[in-house]
Parts: C-alpha cells; structure tokens; sequence
C-alpha cells in the first residue's frame, strides 16, 4: 500500500477519479471544436431551462466574470438568448436557442454513451449509489459550515 497521502486523500482521489473519466470525453468534444466551459453551460441550460449568469457560475464552476464572457460568446454564435425572466423582469436569464437545443442535444447524447460505458461494468445499483453518494457530499460541501464555540 502506497504511503503517498494523495492516494487516500478524498479531495485528491475525486480529482484523479474525475481527470481519469472526463479525458475521452473531453478530447471528444474538443474534436467537435466545443470547449468543456461551452459544454458544462449548454448541458446546464439544455432543453430549456432559463438560468442566471450566478446560477450559471454554481452549476459550472466559474466565476462571474469569465462566465459573462463565455455567454457573450455563446449568443454571438447564436447558441443563446438573454432574456428577461418569465416571472421577474428584473432578472435576466440565459436560455438555449432553438440551434442551441440541437447543438446540446446532440452533445447530451455522446455524454449519455459515454457514461454508459463508464458505467458498463457497474450493477445498476452500485451506479445509483455512486450517484446519490456525489450528491449528498456535493450538497453537504455547499451547506454553511457551523463553526464549535
């Protein structure tokens, strides 16, 4: 057994498991010429789901002002729309254009088989599992920490 601390660091091992199963994806997309920042916000936003530019940053990990420019980018190739939320017109949301909806779908569709082969030698169960582990460590991690006094 190994005495290096990254091997049973948490944080490290969710890192190194996560680079291990992102890499073919990720050179498939860029063969596609769609960068991962593009693809984490046309999946956020796919099939129509209007969302912030702050809603946007907590679902795809980036700061406010890199994920205004990456939006910029994606209505000048008319991927995106800005317009005023449905129910609060102060806010303003990003939405997927109709061409925008096919360019996600088209790239869901690869990340759905691509996680299937991942997935392939995994019982269904064990996956469900893996899964609903990710979330509760997610959602935990997002909560208040709530200091001793």
């Amino acid at each position: 057994m190994s005495k290096r601390f990254t091997d049973t660091y948490l944080l490290s091992l969710m890192a190194q498991a996560s680079a291990a199963i992102s890499a073919e994806f990720h050179d498939w997309l860029a063969s596609e010429g769609v960068s991962v920042a593009d693809w984490r916000i046309l999946a956020s936003l796919y099939p129509d789901i209007g969302l912030t530019i702050g809603e946007l940053c907590a679902s795809c990990l980036t700061k406010q002002p890199t994920m205004t420019r990456m939006v910029d980018r994606l209505v000048a190739q008319e991927l995106a729309i800005r317009s005023a939320d449905r129910t609060d017109r102060r806010r303003v949301e990003v939405r997927l254009t109709p061409y925008g909806q096919g360019r996600a779908e088209r790239l869901i569709n690869e990340a759905k088989a691509h996680e299937a082969r991942l997935l392939a030698g995994y019982k269904p169960e064990d996956a469900a599992a893996l899964k609903a582990l990710l979330r509760i460590i997610k959602d935990r991690a997002a909560m208040p920490s709530v200091s001793a006094s």
